[in-house]
């Protein structure tokens, strides 16, 4: 048998390529590029509870009283949705919403 000696790959921690691309924590830059982050995960959340829901954007923005647009925005990453229209939206799924302060 030949045993071959495996090379150790290198691996970067992504956050080196965020600090490199975004700058560093606590910067206006890396600021506005977290926010960015958390607007598109609220608006995949969203998008998955609708579709869960048998829902159409349309049939939602029905239901809770605003447009189809603003849902499209939302979920799109697109909005700075107030927390009572988050709340508003996740009812009208049946759903409740739970904050986190870390």
């Amino acid at each position: 048998m030949n045993k071959e000696k495996k090379e150790k790959v290198q691996l970067t921690p992504i956050e080196e390529f965020i600090a490199e691309d975004f700058g560093a924590e606590g910067t206006v830059e890396r600021t506005a590029f977290e926010t960015g982050v958390d607007a598109f995960i609220l608006g995949e959340r969203l998008k998955e509870e609708r579709k869960k829901s048998g829902l159409t954007q349309a049939q939602l923005a029905a239901k809770i009283g605003t447009k189809k647009s603003y849902i499209s925005r939302i979920e799109n990453g697109h909005a700075d949705v107030q927390l009572s229209t988050l709340f508003r939206i996740f009812a009208g799924l049946g759903k409740r919403v739970s904050l986190s302060v870390f």
